[in-house]
């Protein structure tokens, strides 16, 4: 089984999608910084007792600093039957549109 991965640019289209949620495994505050639109936060910390209240009918897009947690907690999801897309060069590639805090 391989993890499918996707260029941080592609993040966009999926934005909003039902069928699709984003995580953004970085820690809360970086999240509360910016994060990706829709992106939902489970810091990569607390992946382990988390990530069993995922819903198989979804399908998850990880994200993280720079996409090494998020590859190892998409191998993970994977071996436990979820559907994955991780983000190649996480949060720090991508340029699409973000949500920021008004500090």
């Amino acid at each position: 089984m391989n993890i499918n991965m996707i260029p941080a640019k592609d993040l966009d289209y999926y934005i909003g999608q039902n069928d699709f949620v984003i995580i953004d495994l970085r820690r809360k505050e970086e999240y509360e910084e910016s994060h990706i639109l829709s992106a939902i936060n489970i810091p990569y910390e607390e992946w382990e007792e988390q990530f069993p209240n995922l819903d198989y009918k979804k399908q998850y897009i990880l994200y993280c600093e720079r996409g090494g947690s998020s590859l190892l907690a998409a191998k993970e999801l994977l071996k436990n039957g979820y559907h994955i897309l991780s983000v190649i060069g996480g949060f720090q590639a991508y340029r699409g549109n973000k949500k920021t805090s008004n500090l």
